[in-house]
Formats: C-alpha cells, structure tokens, sequence
C-alpha cells in the first residue's frame, strides 16, 4: 500500500473497504477500482464508530472552509498529496421574492457554480483526481457531457497527469475549448455521453489510462457527498424537508444521502431525512419512468433522447438502483420537466431574484413549481434546490438593443 493513502491527521485510516452496491462483496481499499466484480457501483465504507471518537463538529472550527474540512470522512491523503484548487464551501441563496410569488415554503439555491471550473463535478474530480494521483496512475479519461470533462481536465493538470476527454458533438462550444484550454486532449463523439463511455471502456487496455466515469472511479462520489455534509453543517446540522436535484448520472444524488447517513452514524445529525426528488427531462427521463411504473431498477434505456439538457442526458445511469431506492427510502419522487420550461426558470429566477442558475439547475425551480402545484410538494416545506453550475457557461438569448450616441437621446423611450 502506498504511504501516502488515505490517511488523517494521527496518520491512520478511517476508510475499511469498497462495498458492491449490488451484492454487498467487500473489496479491498489498498488498491484502485473501477466497477465491483459485478459490474456495480462501489461505495467506500468507513469505521464510523472510529470517526465518532476522533472528530467532533467542533472541531471544524479550525478548519478551512471548503470540501476537505470534513477529512475523517473522506478517503483522503495526506495534506501534501491533496490535488486542490480551492474548492471553497458553496452558498445557500434563498429566493424569498419567488417564494412569495409561489405560496409555498422557505426556497433556496446551494449554488455549486461557485466551484472550481464553475460546476458540481469540481468536488467529485478533486477527490478521484487526488486518489488516482496517490495510486500513482498517470494518465486519465472521462465521458462527459462537459462539465465533469472540464473538472478533469483542470485537475488532470493540477496533477501533472494526462487527460482524455470524449463527449457529444453537440456539447457547448465554451465547455469543449475549456477542456482543451486546460490541456486535455478532448474529442467530440457522434453520439451520447453512454457513447463516449464505451470508448473509454474500449481503450482502457490499451491506452492504459484511469477511467473516470460517473461510477468508475468510485471516488467522484466521495467528493459529491461534501454537498450534503456542507448543507447540513451550514443548516445548524440539520437538513430540510424537501431536496430537488437535477439526476442524470445520479452520483451527487447518491452522495448526499450517503452523507446524511454517515453523519447520523457519528451523532452528528438526527434521523430526520429530506425527501429526495430527481429531476429529468421530458425528452429523457428513464428515472422518472421507471419511478411512475414502481420499478427499482430502469428496465431499459430511454430509446429516442431529444433534450438540451446535457447534465440530466443520461438514457442509461448505471446506478439506477441506488438512485431509485434513495427516492423510495425517503418518500421522495422523480419528475420531468421539458426544456422550454427549464429556459423559462432560468429567466425568472435571473430576473426576479438576480441568481443566473445553469439550464439543468433552472429545471429544479422548474421541477419545484410544477410539483408544489400538483401538491406533490406541500406548502410548507422548505426546500433547497441544487444549480449544479454557473449559467455563465451556457448560451444566453441575444442582446442587440443599441444607441448611436451621435443623435439626440429619446430617454422616455428607453
């Protein structure tokens, strides 16, 4: 086992093993994964009881405001072997003008575009990034739709590490140069990003390089579930009643239940659970369809795709299973909203609340005022929805006023 793995501050580890989320098989933590032997998701187990007695939430308080305060529950190195670039703690913004406007319950943003490469995929990238570094691989390669590409990218550098990158020919042109600004050899693929990720399965042997998918390094979800642990710290270790989130891959959805769980096993936190819904588009909804038809499990992927909302795009996630039983083990809900309507939340919250969310974060607002009407959410609830990156990454409606400052003004006009 190399010397710098996983360990805290006393120099030993809290992380036992990777557990098969499929058939609970144990598999070791002094090597690198990808899938289970079943070809399942992996999910890194701690000694809570052991955390329990060496960290208190205290304790935090001399620590730095970002994703690593939480280490003792992180499958962390040491400082040193850390591959950061400042993932500081991201903001609560309440919405209390739209709030008013709809009659329900305290609304509020965890706006994750703050992050490093302005997204969510920041924090998972970070802490797969910085394992794979401590196993001593060299070389990377990511599916992506393009946000987790250019968190890959950025932190393969960071690295010192090679990094391939393959996603959808249409993805957005800002994000595709972004990936290759910061190095990495990015490819645009005539397909979806479950396209791009046989490619990287394909090459895997003879590329040599560390897959980083969605569920292939099972690290990412180490990093997601800083979400939770940081909402519930930054909501008096507490959490609220209902939680809307954009799911396509479903690896932050996942990590943050996994958070909550983990903090009541240290006593950190009550028993209380939000509700949990996965938001995804009209145009591919697999969860949603799966969620209506009483499935655990999607029984196959969603066949025609027609939706710009890259981030939910995922006909296939491999972690279906878990997603769905997060939803059912909190009496949560899946829901799909189209993309006009997420352009049109996107436009409100900007113009009534000065928040510019990313097309799949305006889906939630979507998602939330669609199901607070149907009663699906009640009145009184609070809520926290998650923009999962900064809408300065996306496409905006042109502007083409203008003013020729060469002939008289008419300023009742303007």
């Amino acid at each position: 086992m190399p010397d710098e793995i996983v360990l805290n501050s006393d120099g030993a580890t809290f992380v036992t093993h990777l557990e098969c989320s499929e058939t609970g098989e144990h598999h070791a933590a002094d090597r690198l994964h990808g899938l289970s032997r079943a070809g399942k998701p992996l999910l890194v187990r701690y000694d809570l009881d052991a955390v329990r007695r060496a960290v208190s939430r205290d304790d935090l308080a001399g620590r730095g405001p970002d994703m690593w305060r939480y280490r003792e529950l992180l499958p962390m190195t040491r400082p040193a072997g850390i591959v950061s670039l400042g993932e500081a703690m991201t903001p609560l913004v309440a919405l209390p003008r739209l709030r008013k406007r709809l009659g329900g319950g305290e609304i509020t943003v965890k706006d994750e575009g703050r992050l490093p490469t302005g997204s969510f995929k920041a924090r998972g990238m970070a802490m797969a990034v910085t394992m794979a570094k401590a196993f001593g691989v060299k070389r990377l390669a990511v599916p992506t739709a393009g946000n987790a590409g250019a968190a890959a990218a950025a932190y393969g550098s960071r690295a010192g590490m090679e990094t391939y990158v393959f996603t959808p020919e249409d993805t957005a042109e800002v994000t595709v140069r972004e990936i290759a600004y910061h190095g990495a050899r990015v490819y645009r693929v005539n397909g979806l990003v479950n396209h791009c990720a046989r490619i990287v399965r394909e090459g895997t042997q003879a590329m040599g390089w560390h897959d980083l998918s969605t569920f292939g390094a099972p690290y990412r979800i180490e990093g997601k579930k800083t979400m939770g642990l940081e909402l519930a710290e930054q909501l008096g270790w507490d959490v609220p009643d209902v939680i809307v989130y954009p799911t396509g891959g479903g690896t932050g959805f996942i990590g943050i239940w996994k958070a909550f769980a983990e903090l009541e096993a240290i006593g950190w936190i009550g028993a209380k659970r939000p509700r949990m819904v996965a938001v995804q588009a009209t145009g591919c909804g697999p969860i949603v369809k799966a969620f209506d038809e009483g499935r655990d499990h999607i029984a196959e992927p969603w066949p025609n795709v027609d939706t710009n909302l890259h981030g939910v795009r995922v006909p296939g996630p491999i972690g279906d299973r878990l997603i769905l039983k997060v939803i059912s083990e909190s009496g949560g809900l899946a829901t799909a909203v189209d993309d006009g309507a997420a352009a049109e939340a996107r436009a409100e919250v900007a113009d009534q609340e000065g928040l510019h969310l990313c097309p799949e974060g305006a889906a939630t607002f979507a998602a939330y005022k669609k199901e607070l009407a149907a009663g699906r959410i009640g009145r009184d609830e609070s809520v926290v929805l998650f923009n999962t990156a900064s809408g300065l990454k996306y496409p905006m409606p042109p502007m083409d006023r203008t003013l020729d400052r060469t002939k008289p003004i008419d300023y009742a006009a303007l």
